[in-house]
């Protein structure tokens, strides 16, 4: 009986050995990603993130499995619990929450100390406001893979209007199912699936084709995920350059046949009859007028650049987006802000002959900028091409000169140029003004 036992028990306790030998190595790594993180002051996520409750959680780790940032230590086990242990590369897949088993994991917008304006908008993508959706960045999630999906989604839930896609206008005029704004990726799905389920719909976008992308510097890599479209198929997209993908969006536009109706703003948004929230709403541009029984808003989030609100920002010399690095060649430049899109400024432009650039950034550490980005910065540094100015802001700006401070005292740096990469202001305004309701979410779901 007792060489049976050794027999079979033995290779089960090696089993077992081995098993929690290798789950304590990895929550051992886990700890010190998390202690690294803290240390380096990188504990704020970037987009929305998973909350873990640890009443619910049973360590199973399908949620450290699911993410597909795994190489990245994003999510990991700590004392059997899973934590969100690198939370600057989490980037808002939100695979972590439906893997898990025990719905022990919550996406939420915003932290404790740094709260996110977001509207409000149902499950079916309906705000609060009856027959006005909202798809893609706007509502909070990154990504050009959600956006897609967001916008076909949208459409699905705008059919269950009814009278969308009945071609009768019920003697209201001129009515048409739906006015999708924008021509970013949501806007595009949703005007692919808009085609393909035969709905009446105009696409209207204020600038051009591709949205935010479209304001991308001059070969900026743009990160993305394989994801299906309507009519066109799959895009298999993981990680192109700015001009590849808007190539991409010009190609589906002329293979699908879709019309774009670009430079047109919207000016106002009135519903038909104030006494009916269902009347549908006569949409104004600054060239046309429509009346629709649905609107869907896919413009993201960046609306006006946020500025500085210093003495001198009013000067030609001050710009809020990167165009070509070519441009500042032999000039002293300075970039102010810390996120991805000031980081790849400031690297591309130091690559120019000549150039001196400075980064001007409020914080001890650029939590918010991808890793691959903070190691470009990190060799420009080393190598002199650019310098540091962290916990600093600029106080005015001078005609060849920008006055600025720092922890040290106010510094004084020549200057021809500065691009400032704060990010936008969300369009409330607009948003309120049609009757939407938006909330600054701080850790909430």
């Amino acid at each position: 009986m007792s060489f049976i036992m050794w027999l079979y028990g033995l290779p089960l306790l090696l089993i077992f050995f081995f098993y929690f030998w290798k789950r304590s190595k990895k929550q051992r790594k886990s700890q010190r990603v998390q202690e690294e993180a803290v240390e380096s002051g990188m504990t704020e996520p970037a987009s929305i993130h998973p909350v873990v409750n640890h009443a619910l959680c049973l360590g199973c780790a399908t949620c450290v499995a699911a993410c597909p940032e795994r190489s990245k230590n994003v999510l990991g086990l700590i004392h059997g619990k899973a934590h969100l242990v690198n939370p600057t590369h989490c980037i808002g897949h939100g695979a972590c929450k439906t893997a898990c088993p025990f719905n022990a994991i919550e996406l939420v917008f915003g932290t404790e100390k740094r709260g996110v304006d977001i509207p409000q908008v149902n499950p079916d993508f309906q705000t609060n406001v009856p027959g006005i959706f909202i798809a893609g960045e706007l509502g909070g999630m990154g990504l050009i893979r959600n956006a897609v999906r967001q916008g076909v989604e949208a459409v699905d839930s705008i059919c269950r209007i009814d009278g969308v896609g009945s071609r009768n206008d019920k003697g209201n005029g001129d009515v048409i199912d739906l006015v999708i704004v924008g021509a970013g990726p949501a806007g595009i799905a949703a005007s692919l699936a808009a085609k393909d389920k035969n709905l009446d719909f105009v696409t209207l976008e204020q600038d051009s084709l591709g949205g935010t992308v479209s304001h991308y510097p001059r070969g900026k890599i743009v990160m993305t995920a394989p994801a299906v479209l309507p009519i066109v198929g799959k895009m298999q997209f993981k990680e192109t350059t700015k001009e590849a993908l808007m190539e991409f969006w010009a190609n589906v536009v002329i293979k699908a046949g879709l019309e774009i109706k670009d430079r047109e703003r919207v000016e106002s948004v009135e519903p038909e009859n104030l006494s009916d929230k269902n009347s549908g709403f006569h949409v104004k541009t600054g060239t046309s007028e429509y009346h629709t029984r649905a609107i869907l808003l896919a413009i993201g989030r960046r609306g006006t650049p946020r500025k500085l609100g210093v003495p001198g920002e009013e000067q030609t010399k001050v710009v809020y987006r990167l165009i070509d690095p070519a441009q500042y060649k032999n000039q002293h430049v300075l970039v102010v802000g810390g996120g991805d899109s000031a980081l790849e400024a400031a690297v591309s432009i130091s690559e120019e002959e000549g150039t001196t650039v400075s980064i001007s950034y409020r914080s001890e550490a650029f939590s918010r900028a991808k890793e691959k980005n903070r190691i470009k910065i990190a060799d420009a540094e080393k190598s002199g091409r650019l310098r540091l100015l962290m916990k600093s802001t600029v106080k005015q700006i001078e005609p060849d000169k920008v006055i600025i401070n720092t922890e040290e005292g106010e510094m004084c740096i020549d200057n021809e140029a500065i691009i400032v990469c704060a990010g936008g202001i969300l369009p409330t305004g607009f948003l309120k003004s049609i009757g939407i309701t938006v909330e600054t979410k701080f850790g909430t779901a």
